[in-house]
């Protein structure tokens, strides 16, 4: 078995909705590395589908989430709490946001910042990136004032990659090879740090994913954060077409 087929695994159970896997991963062995944010989203699910053993992970991913302590972990904890009734459901209004949405969100607020700002559909939690919203304006499909109406809209500004590059420097903190460490502190210094930082790592598989795993965990939480910020909550679920 391959070191990521665990989180790989866990990815599908929780992008495809399905409860009982995630239930039965979850319960059958040690939980992948840097996986709460994702495994807390998985469970938002499950305890919707009132499946058996959800809401007894639920604590545990809880109680981990409390002792990391990343941005976004205490939004998913107390989300988590209110769904099992462990404590009062957040004044957050649910947004239909899957996932894969929540992880796009991420790539906006911290993506290229060429790519510009986006926008986020308050109705099917869709997210539009620049290049999007351009096009749709582009072939017709859209009038321009429509991206105006703040019922339907919020607008998701790009946040610029700064906090990206302040996950680069905290992981290289925990690798215990003091040689790979040096290689990657010299790496994300100056321009073009973040293509050099990967093709560093990019010689040891192991660590590279270690890395995709750290770096998707920490974009996810701050994501969650920013809907809390703007007054949001994930419900666990996106309307199908």
């Amino acid at each position: 078995m391959r070191a990521d087929e665990p989180l790989t695994d866990l990815r599908i159970a929780v992008n495809t909705g399905n409860g009982e896997a995630l239930v039965a991963l979850l319960e059958s062995g040690p939980w992948p590395d840097n996986a709460l944010q994702l495994v807390g989203d998985g469970l938002i699910a499950a305890l919707g589908q009132h499946i058996g053993g959800a809401a007894a992970l639920a604590h545990r991913c809880v109680d981990l989430l409390r002792e990391r302590g990343w941005t976004g972990d205490e939004e998913l904890a107390d989300q988590l709490d209110g769904l099992t009734g462990a404590g009062a459901t957040p004044l957050l209004r649910p947004l239909p946001i899957s996932p894969i949405s929540l992880e796009e969100l991420a790539g906006v607020l911290e993506g290229d910042p060429m790519d510009g700002d986006g926008r986020l559909d308050l109705r099917t939690g869709e997210v539009w990136s620049r290049p999007a919203i351009e096009y749709a304006r582009e072939s017709g499909e859209e009038e321009e004032d429509e991206s105006e109406d703040t019922d339907r809209w919020l607008w998701v500004r790009n946040l610029g990659s700064r906090s990206g590059y302040r996950d680069m420097q905290e992981f290289i903190e925990t690798v215990g090879d003091p040689g790979r460490a040096d290689r990657l502190a010299i790496a994300i210094e100056g321009r073009g740090a973040f293509r050099r930082f990967k093709d560093v790592l990019a010689r040891w598989p192991g660590e590279l994913e270690r890395y995709f795993a750290f770096s998707d965990e920490r974009h996810r939480g701050r994501a969650r954060a920013w809907l809390a910020d703007e007054g949001y909550r994930v419900s666990g679920s996106a309307p199908g077409p």
